[in-house]
């Protein structure tokens, strides 16, 4: 893209959290949305830092799609507030991926945690939520997360792109998340899962090593599996054998989250 003049982006500040986005405020969003659809990953999140500082957060579950942005961070806006949410029953991998991320990068990613331990909550259940309502599961150990790990900020960043479901087709490059009530930034957006991956080849990216033992979605271990023969959907493994597809991240209904 170009860099021309950047108009100014639509104030949310942090104080204005409870109160609903006026129609100004989100045709201007819309307005920096469309500016940005030609942008580089680069420039978006330039832009984002360069408005948001410090009220800018990032959430990341360490897919290929985060890394990518955290190597693009790591340049860009080191020192930018990144989250993961540690449910407690993330792969072991994954966990490893945070040190070689932060040994590469020299990134922190912190650990938001529940309240409750997963023996703990497990028990005050009755055994594995995940089994029996995945989605309370999802809520209480993600969507609760998210909201304590974005408290006080103004804007955050996600991984997720257009061609990785029908919800996340909708997917602004700028838009407002209903859900957790402020600005939320997709760089990745209009990029392909090829596109990630030649980043991530390219420039020798960390990533999880189940990517290569055909897990291409990597969330929670009760509810993620590798893909089956014949399977061609990234998605497939997760929540095998019900029609749950999502977490609550990154859907468009506000009931069941924004959409990480």
């Amino acid at each position: 893209m170009t860099q021309t003049a950047t108009p100014a982006a639509p104030r949310r500040e942090a104080h204005m959290e409870s109160q609903e986005p006026t129609v100004q405020f989100l045709a201007e969003l819309a307005e920096q949305s469309a500016r940005l659809e030609t942008a580089t990953p680069e420039e978006i999140i330039t832009w984002a830092h360069e408005r948001y500082g410090t009220g800018l957060t990032m959430a990341t579950a360490f897919g290929p799609e985060g890394c990518v942005i955290l190597s693009m961070l790591a340049l860009i806006a080191p020192d930018t507030y990144i989250f993961n949410l540690d449910t407690g029953y993330q792969f072991q991998q994954t966990l490893d991926l945070r040190e070689r991320i932060a040994e590469k990068y020299s990134i922190k990613v912190d650990m938001v945690q529940p309240e409750l331990t997963v023996i703990e909550y497990e028990a005050k259940h009755g055994g594995p939520l995940y089994k029996t309502n995945p989605t309370q599961c999802c809520f209480d150990r993600k969507i609760k997360l998210l909201q304590q790990g974005v408290k006080g900020r103004t804007a955050w960043m996600s991984g997720i792109r257009r061609d990785q479901s029908a919800d996340r087709a909708q997917a602004a490059i700028v838009g407002w998340d209903k859900k957790f009530k402020m600005v939320k930034i997709s760089p990745l957006a209009n990029w392909t899962k090829q596109d990630v991956w030649k980043r991530v080849m390219s420039e020798s990216v960390p990533y999880n090593p189940l990517h290569d033992q055909g897990y291409p979605s990597v969330g929670c271990w009760p509810c993620t599996r590798a893909l089956q023969a014949g399977e061609t959907d990234d998605r497939s493994g997760r929540w095998s054998g019900t029609d749950k597809t999502e977490c609550g991240l990154h859907t468009t209904q506000e009931s069941d989250g924004s959409g990480i």
